[in-house]
């Protein structure tokens, strides 16, 4: 008889570098919560404060948050114009950029400069690298992708975010949500052959709001009470302080909801009881 596959679990903290208040509350996560996971932008304000963290943090792997949207590049702006607004910045909507990049106005050539750029910041930080994803999943686009993969293999990084989102994640259920739903998730059918293909290692299982609701302590209740067999991966976006970081991000979203729920003793000692060992991608196989 085969032997049922553990069931193993990676909480990811995206944006990590992004504010002093998201690097806080990872730091807090992997001290007395399940956090182990996170992923940090390169061109984040407060990329310095991130580094420091995570070398006070050897129980934290960390990964690249490759950004094109939403944030800021590591090249100058007048070697990617393709890539930024007017002010030197990415367009902060990714709608505007998909939309962009299906009209042939992204120039690929500017795409993989920037990603490589991205990536060998990353590589001289002293961090032992564990994986790749990006910001609003971005790295899933057709293209985009395999230079994400490209970018990844230039520093020895061999794992990457598959996020084959559920389609009826949340509380929200907009039609506008499903269609954007059940288009990632057809891109990441598609990102993870490739993926597979290429060498790299995925997480068997992806969940998190991607709609911008908060995994609630709730939510992530049922998460744990429902994993499959393998490695699930979770996104989440804890923070300290919900009323500064929406301001601060423009983004209309409970950091501080995630962060307890990441905290959470009940949390930890569900984790127990269902036997869940939780890691990071440095220990996926």
């Amino acid at each position: 008889m085969k032997q049922q596959r553990q069931k193993r679990l990676i909480v990811n903290a995206d944006d990590f570098g992004r504010h002093p208040l998201i690097d806080r509350a990872v730091a807090e996560c992997v001290e007395r919560g399940c956090l182990r996971s996170a992923t940090l932008m390169p061109g984040g304000k407060a990329f310095g404060d991130a580094v420091e963290t995570a070398l006070a943090h050897p129980a934290l792997g960390v990964g690249i948050h490759f950004t094109l949207v939403n944030g800021y590049p590591v090249l100058p702006p007048e070697e990617i114009p393709s890539l930024v607004t007017e002010d030197g910045v990415f367009y902060d909507d990714y709608i505007h950029f998909v939309k962009r990049f299906l009209a042939g106005r992204v120039v690929m050539e500017e795409v993989r400069r920037e990603l490589a750029a991205q990536a060998a910041k990353m590589a001289k930080t002293g961090l032992s690298l564990t994986h790749v994803d990006s910001h609003q999943h971005m790295h899933v686009l057709p293209g985009i992708f395999t230079a994400v993969l490209d970018a990844a293999e230039a520093i020895h990084i061999d794992a990457v975010r598959i996020p084959r989102t559920p389609l009826f994640a949340g509380t929200s259920g907009s039609l506008g949500q499903l269609v954007g739903r059940a288009g990632l998730a057809a891109l990441a059918l598609l990102a993870g052959q490739e993926a597979r293909r290429r060498g790299f290692r995925t997480s068997d299982h992806f969940a998190g709001i991607v709609a911008g609701e908060a995994v609630s302590e709730s939510h992530l209740r049922h998460i744990i009470e429902t994993l499959k067999p393998g490695v699930t991966e979770v996104m989440m976006h804890p923070g300290t302080d919900t009323a500064i970081l929406k301001k601060a991000c423009r983004w209309e979203h409970d950091f501080e909801a995630e962060r307890d729920a990441i905290l959470s003793e009940d949390i930890a000692a569900l984790l127990a009881e269902k036997q869940v060992e939780v890691i990071n991608f440095r220990e996926l196989e």
